[in-house]
């Protein structure tokens, strides 16, 4: 920005200023009267710039020396619209794209490339902009101008700036990516760049053969990345690290391609090789405390708890992941049984994603420990220092409490919440929930229907009322109808399914219910499911299989009371 005023004006008059020799209309040159001897006149020069676009130039550039650069942008992007100069539309957007003002810089990328139709960077420039304006379409006009150039395309920015929009651009895209590759089929830019549409259409295996048709040039990294990620979402991931091992030879320094080798011998469950490389890249990039902080989180799932705690206390101790490092290092004193440092680790825990899981392991230990005064005390004293939290906080204690069989201390918990948020719909089912354990249907069907009434289409409320009702009453047909209107919205929830098939069950359709309920146990093994299906079983004569569902569901979950007293109540002991 700050360069000096003679090379201002040399760029200002660059290609926009002409020196012109005035003639007589029969070319000879002009003498004045009078004066036939005399010399002939100076050379006149004349500026394609006004004084008043000079004067405006000249105030943005001195503006910009000020760090002004609101001014700065201001001034060039009034004059590259009034003049319509290629070379002050130019510097205009590289103004705006340095400040980061999308607009300016698609306007004046725009004049630079309508002005200047043969320079490749103008087309390429305003082609980057549209796409990132969502303007595909026309961006692929500017890009296919730089393609005929024979210029560097960036095909590869317009896929991925369209990948993540809808159905119908894709398609379009797509389309005029086959009109371009039918002209260029080597072109790896748009090979790649149609790749990555094929792949976010889901259609993983076509554009995996479209890369391997046209290998990318060793140099381009790109292609390969893609190429490794898409072996890896077929499930053929030991075909993808050879391919990234080779290219890792060829470029050692390469941090893409040896942070994607890593993370794919993660998910492939190769814990050991994957900290030993995160480790090599922490060694070749150590300001990287992103990198630090995966090789912590490789060292926790490998449960190397030592290694674990140097990287994470090396992230506190750098000011870096701050929140992050606290809590895991919590979970590392949880792991080897030191409750109190896991205490005062969560403790240190700020504002943000870690937050509220942190507050949540805090209340876990002190109850599981017989200290729910002290969890009430932390707990009282974060919501009165972090009031942005207090809904999920009075939540988190109330629903804790709840889970440890201490449902008078949870129900005082959840009153106190909603007096301070009386309309809480998260708090109203919490409320509801524990009204069922306490045999107040009465509050129990008033909060949810409370919340129905403000959201309609509230399932997990509709689901819920419909199921205790089915339960508990024999309001069937009211329950039906409930449990049917959550289906509608939910088809797929094994939950609703579950509740769905305990309403025939209780309105004596056995075959329905025992479809409904094989549905929800295979996608969702829940022992209170099981424990539904067995009661259908047997009452279809089906003891054995009964026996069965009972069994393997205790074998998985062998202190579920809904299991136990079913088993007790319909085979008169507890055990199979």
């Amino acid at each position: 920005m700050n360069r000096s005023l003679a090379l201002l004006t040399a760029l200002l008059f660059l290609g926009g200023c002409q020196s012109l020799t005035h003639k007589s209309p029969d070319g000879t040159p002009p003498v004045e009267e009078g004066n036939q001897a005399s010399t002939p006149a100076k050379p006149e020069v004349y500026g394609s710039f006004n004084r008043e676009t000079l004067y405006a130039l000249l105030a943005a550039e001195l503006a910009g020396q000020r760090n002004r650069f609101d001014i700065a942008l201001g001034n060039y992007v009034q004059q590259a619209n009034a003049t319509q100069d290629p070379a002050v539309a130019e510097r205009a957007f590289r103004i705006a794209e340095y400040l980061g003002a999308d607009q300016a810089a698609l306007d004046t990328a725009l004049i630079w490339a309508k002005n200047a139709p043969d320079n490749l960077d103008a087309q390429r420039a305003a082609a980057v902009q549209l796409a990132r304006a969502g303007r595909y379409d026309e961006a692929m006009a500017y890009m296919e101008k730089v393609l005929q150039g024979q210029g560097d395309t960036h095909f590869d920015f317009l896929a991925l700036s369209a990948a993540e929009t809808d159905a119908d651009t894709r398609a379009g895209l797509l389309q005029s990516f086959d009109r371009l590759l039918a002209k260029h089929p080597d072109n790896s830019q748009l090979v790649f760049g149609k790749a990555v549409l094929l792949q976010q259409d889901g259609r993983t295996e076509e554009a995996l053969k479209l890369l391997e048709g046209v290998p990318a040039d060793d140099k381009e990294i790109a292609p390969l990345l893609l190429r490794a990620r898409l072996l890896q979402a077929l499930k053929r991931g030991d075909e993808a690290l050879p391919l990234l091992q080779k290219s890792i030879k060829q470029h050692p320094d390469d941090k893409r391609l040896r942070l994607t080798y890593a993370r794919m011998l993660v998910e492939q469950g190769r814990l050991d090789e994957a900290k030993s490389e995160f480790s090599g890249l922490v060694q070749q990039f150590p300001d990287d405390d992103d990198l630090r902080y995966s090789l912590a989180l490789v060292c926790l799932e490998g449960e190397a708890w030592d290694e674990a705690q140097v990287y994470l206390e090396e992230l506190v101790d750098r000011g870096s992941h701050l929140d992050s490092a606290h809590f895991n290092l919590g979970q590392v004193y949880e792991k080897r049984g030191d409750k109190e440092s896991a205490l005062i680790e969560y403790a240190l825990v700020g504002p943000g994603n870690d937050y509220l899981p942190a507050q949540m392991r805090q209340v876990d230990i002190l109850l599981d420990s017989g200290r729910a005064d002290e969890a009430e005390t932390r707990l009282a004293k974060a919501r009165d220092t972090q009031p942005d939290y207090a809904i999920q906080l009075y939540l988190i204690e109330a629903e804790s409490l709840a889970e440890r069989q201490q449902p008078e201390r949870a129900w005082k918990v959840v009153h106190q919440g909603l007096q301070q948020f009386p309309d809480d719909l998260n708090l109203l089912y919490t409320r509801a929930m524990l009204a069922e354990k306490r045999n107040d249907l009465a509050q129990l069907e008033k909060d949810l229907r409370f919340i129905i009434e403000r959201e309609p289409e509230n399932a997990m409320a509709l689901n819920a009322l419909g199921y205790t009702l089915a339960d508990r009453t024999t309001r069937y047909d009211e329950a039906k109808k409930l449990v049917e209107q959550a289906h509608k919205l939910n088809p797929d929830d094994p939950a609703i399914l579950d509740s769905l098939g305990w309403v025939n069950y209780r309105m004596g359709n056995l075959p329905e219910a025992e479809r409904l309920l094989r549905q929800a146990l295979q996608e969702f093994p829940d022992h209170e499911v099981a424990a539904h299906l067995g009661e259908v079983l047997w009452a279809q004569g089906k003891q054995v299989e009964a026996r069965k569902v009972w069994a393997d569901a205790l074998q998985k979950q062998p202190d579920s009371a809904i299991l136990r007293d079913t088993l007790q109540r319909l085979t008169g002991s507890g055990n199979i």
